[in-house]
């Protein structure tokens, strides 16, 4: 696409639309006693914790009284900002900070010989969609196949569940990251069991995380633009970092396995979002702010959904929460396909792993990004 520029007179300043009152997304108010009842004394694994939306769950997870609350995360600067996070933090728990990666299975191995957790929240990932298509090796081993051996030694060692952050780009996916995204899912329809419940909650866009594009569109308007914006018809569907934390906790406390999404019913153009950020700021000069389009990046889409064209969503006993009636379509023959996945990985050979990634994955389109590099060109 042609950069093309969109010229307003508009003052230009700081407005952080996730505070306000009728912020994008849902509005709920989650009774946390079941979640408790659920959680409390018991042993609880959380990984990615650094995350932002690990660090938002751990602080409430603290709040439910876990027996010990087991912090799994691969940064070291994000792993000892959570721990002083839950340092500050009018609720306490016995914790532990294990700083490491989801896919050492070595380690998840001893964290499970030690400690039997009982509970497992999956939030870790990479989830960066332009930086996974230039890295889909990496994708796939952190998103998929980590996912699949954390699955595997739950069930193995009788976890009561375990809960998948997932996210709408698994749906009839683009990108590495949502086809990796995908593969876990699947892993959770394979492998789980009656005494083992699996769940995974599709996300949107969630608004105030690292990377987040609300906070990316205020640093451009302080420095008088210009805000770039993809696509003048792309939309996303947002929520909320406390939204998200109660909706996770939500899924926890439902009694059936299989795939959740948000109650959501609208999503949200991002260049009326960018034009109303620049209405509402403030500039003692009134500059104007142009808004640059600058083309959809490998991987995007114009559009987000939540449900493959075979799914249906039926509602919960929760509001702002819905069942996705036909989880999954687990294939026979998984547990090869993954280990095949797993030898073209180790293998670094990215046009097999492609190949077997399309097979568990029938819907997942490469971008041309992915297909160069699988073919030994440069991006």
């Amino acid at each position: 696409m042609k950069q093309s520029r969109v010229r307003m007179r508009c003052v230009a300043s700081g407005w952080n639309m996730a505070c306000r009152k009728d912020r994008i997304g849902l509005e709920m108010l989650l009774n946390r006693t079941a979640v408790k009842q659920f959680v409390r004394n018991k042993v609880v694994l959380l990984t990615g914790a650094g995350g932002s939306i690990g660090a938002a769950l751990a602080k409430a997870l603290t709040a439910l009284e876990p027996k010990h609350l087991i912090l799994l995360d691969h940064s070291e600067r994000n792993l000892n900002r959570v721990v002083t996070l839950l340092r500050t933090s009018v609720h306490s728990c016995r914790t532990l900070a294990v700083l490491g990666s989801v896919g050492d299975q070595d380690l998840l191995l001893e964290l499970f010989d030690c400690y039997r957790p009982e509970v497992v929240f999956h939030a870790a990932a990479f989830k960066y969609v332009p930086f996974m298509e230039t890295n889909p090796l990496a994708a796939v081993q952190n998103n998929g196949l980590a996912t699949y051996a954390l699955a595997r030694l739950s069930r193995e060692t009788s976890v009561s569940k375990l809960l998948l952050v997932s996210t709408d780009k698994a749906v009839n996916p683009i990108s590495i990251m949502g086809a990796s995204k995908r593969v876990a899912e699947l892993a959770l329809a394979a492998v789980g069991d009656s005494k083992t419940q699996m769940s995974a909650i599709r996300l949107g866009n969630v608004l105030g995380t690292e990377g987040s594009v609300v906070p990316a569109f205020l640093s451009q308007i302080s420095r008088g633009g210009p805000v770039t914006v993809t696509h003048p018809e792309a939309t996303r569907y947002f929520l909320s970092l406390d939204e998200t934390v109660d909706l996770i906790l939500q899924v926890s406390d439902a009694t059936t396995s299989g795939i959740f999404i948000p109650t959501v019913t609208k999503s949200v153009n991002i260049l009326d979002m960018a034009l109303e950020l620049i209405k509402k700021s403030n500039s003692e000069n009134h500059r104007e702010i142009e808004v640059l389009f600058t083309g959809l990046r490998p991987g995007d889409k114009l559009s987000e959904e939540f449900l493959y064209p075979d799914e249906t969503a039926t509602p919960t006993d929760f509001p702002n929460l819905s069942f996705v009636s036909h989880y999954g379509r687990a294939l026979d023959e998984f547990e090869l396909s993954m280990t095949r996945l797993e030898e073209r990985v180790r293998a670094r050979d990215v046009a097999s792993t492609l190949d077997t990634l399309r097979l568990l994955v029938p819907e997942y389109r490469p971008t041309e990004t992915v297909i160069r590099i699988s073919q030994g060109l440069p991006a």
